[in-house]
C-alpha cells in the first residue's frame, strides 16, 4: 500500500476523471475496508500523508470517565474510550478530547489487501458512473450520433456512443425505418436512468419534437447562432410536422433562412426524417393570427378564443368556409391534429356559407379586438 498516491494521476488520465474526485474515492475505500477488517463501529478518517504519499487510517473516539455508563452500551461504546485506556496513548489528554488512535491496514494482512482492492475497483467504477450519468444527463434533448451494434428480437436498436451503449425502442423510431449492425444514426437523448442492477440506462428518440429542432440546428446556421429560433414545434413522425420560427434580426428572415435556397435546407431535415414533410410558420404572440397561420393550407375566416376565469386560453373555435373544411383537417386529422399541438389548444371548426376572403362579423371581446382586427385585415 506503499505511494499510493502515485496511482492518483494514473486513474484520473485513464478514466478522464477529476484527481481531486479520484483522491475522495481512494478515501472511501480506505475507510470502507478498515470498517471492514477492523471494526464496522469505530469511526474512521482517511488522512491524506504527503510525505510518505499514502493514506493513512485514524480511528476518532471520544474520552470519557472510566465508569461512564457509554462503555457498556456495546451499540455505543465503540466511539467511545475510558480516560485511564486513553492516557495509555496521550498522557495529556483530558475528558471530552477526541482521541485520534492510527491504524495501520498492512497489519491485517492479506485480507485487508485484498479488501481494499475491490473498494477501490468498486469507488473508481462508481465515480466513472457517476461521471457518464452527469455527462448525458445534461444531454438530455441533444444530438447524439452513434453506430449500431445490435438490433433485438423487438426492434429494439442498440447504438454505441462514445463510451456508452444506449437504446432506441421501436416506439422512438420513425414508422419504416429499420436498422442492422455498422449503421450510423442520429437521435436526441430523451432519458437517462442510473439503475442498481444494469447500471446506467440511456433511451434515445427520432420522434420527439426535439430531434426535429436538431437537425434544423445542424442545416440552419441561423438556427445554430440564435439568429432565428424555433419558438414551438409538433410532429407527426414520418408524416408532417410544424414549426414556428421567429427572427432575432430585422434584416433576417426566419422562415427564408430555414427553408434555405430551393428548400435545400429543409430538403436535407426531411430526408433524415424519411420524407417528413415539413411546414415552415412565422410565429407571433397575437394567438388569433397564430392559429390562422399554423391552420394552413386552410383559409380560415374568423378565430375567437375562448378562455377559463384565470384568462388562460383553453380553446379556439376557428371559423371557416365549408369548401375549407378538409384542408384544415387534412389527410387523416395530421392538419388539425398539428395545429392544437403547436398552439397548445383545442380547436372546434365553424362552417359558414361565406365565401373564401371574406369575415364573419362576431362581437368580440375587447381583450380580443386588436388581434382579431389585424386577422381581419389579413382577409379583406
Amino acid at each position: 500500500m506503499e505511494k499510493i498516491l502515485d496511482i492518483v494521476e494514473a486513474i484520473a488520465h485513464e478514466k478522464g476523471l477529476n484527481p481531486e474526485k479520484v483522491t475522495e474515492a481512494l478515501k472511501a475505500a480506505f475507510i470502507q475496508t478498515a470498517k471492514r477488517v477492523i471494526n464496522p463501529k469505530f469511526a474512521f478518517e482517511a488522512v491524506i500523508n504527503n510525505q510518505t504519499k499514502t493514506i493513512d487510517i485514524i480511528q476518532t473516539i471520544t474520552v470519557v470517565e472510566d465508569n461512564d455508563e457509554k462503555l457498556q452500551d456495546p451499540n455505543i461504546a465503540p466511539a467511545y474510550i475510558s480516560i485511564k485506556e486513553a492516557r495509555g496513548y496521550d498522557d495529556q489528554v483530558e475528558l471530552d478530547d477526541q482521541l485520534q488512535i492510527p491504524h495501520d491496514l498492512e497489519q491485517y494482512g492479506r485480507t485487508a489487501a485484498s479488501s481494499l482492492h475491490r473498494e477501490i475497483e468498486y469507488h473508481i467504477q462508481r465515480l466513472v458512473e457517476d461521471e457518464i450519468f452527469n455527462k448525458y444527463k445534461s444531454k438530455i434533448g441533444t444530438l447524439v450520433t452513434g453506430r449500431v451494434t445490435r438490433v433485438d428480437p423487438q426492434n429494439a436498436t442498440y447504438i454505441e456512443i462514445d463510451e456508452i451503449r444506449a437504446v432506441l425502442p421501436m416506439k422512438s423510431r420513425i414508422k419504416g425505418e429499420k436498422f442492422k449492425v455498422g449503421d450510423h444514426l442520429k437521435a436526441v437523448v430523451r432519458h437517462v436512468n442510473m439503475d442498481k442492477d444494469n447500471g446506467i440506462q440511456i433511451e434515445l428518440s427520432r420522434t420527439s419534437p426535439k430531434f426535429l429542432e436538431e437537425l434544423l440546428a445542424l442545416e440552419v446556421p441561423e438556427i445554430a447562432d440564435g439568429t432565428v429560433i424555433v419558438e414551438k414545434s409538433a410532429r407527426i413522425p414520418g408524416e408532417r410536422a410544424k414549426i414556428a420560427l421567429i427572427s432575432t434580426h430585422p434584416q433576417v428572415d426566419a422562415v427564408g433562412a430555414t427553408v434555405g435556397v430551393k428548400g435545400v435546407r429543409i430538403n436535407a431535415v426531411s430526408q433524415e426524417l424519411i420524407g417528413e414533410n415539413i411546414d415552415c410558420i412565422e410565429y407571433t404572440s397575437i394567438p388569433e393570427l397564430f392559429l390562422s397561420r399554423i391552420m394552413s393550407p386552410a383559409i380560415i375566416s374568423a378565430v375567437e378564443i375562448i378562455r377559463n376565469e384565470n384568462g388562460e386560453a383553453t380553446k379556439a373555435i376557428i371559423t371557416l368556409p365549408s369548401d375549407q373544411k378538409s384542408k384544415a383537417i387534412g389527410k387523416n386529422g395530421i392538419n388539425i391534429r398539428l395545429a392544437s399541438m403547436l398552439s397548445g389548444l383545442n380547436i372546434e371548426l365553424v362552417e359558414n356559407d361565406s365565401k373564401i376572403g371574406k369575415t364573419i362579423e362576431k362581437n368580440e371581446p375587447q381583450k380580443q379586438k386588436d388581434g382579431v382586427d389585424a386577422l381581419k385585415a389579413l382577409f379583406n
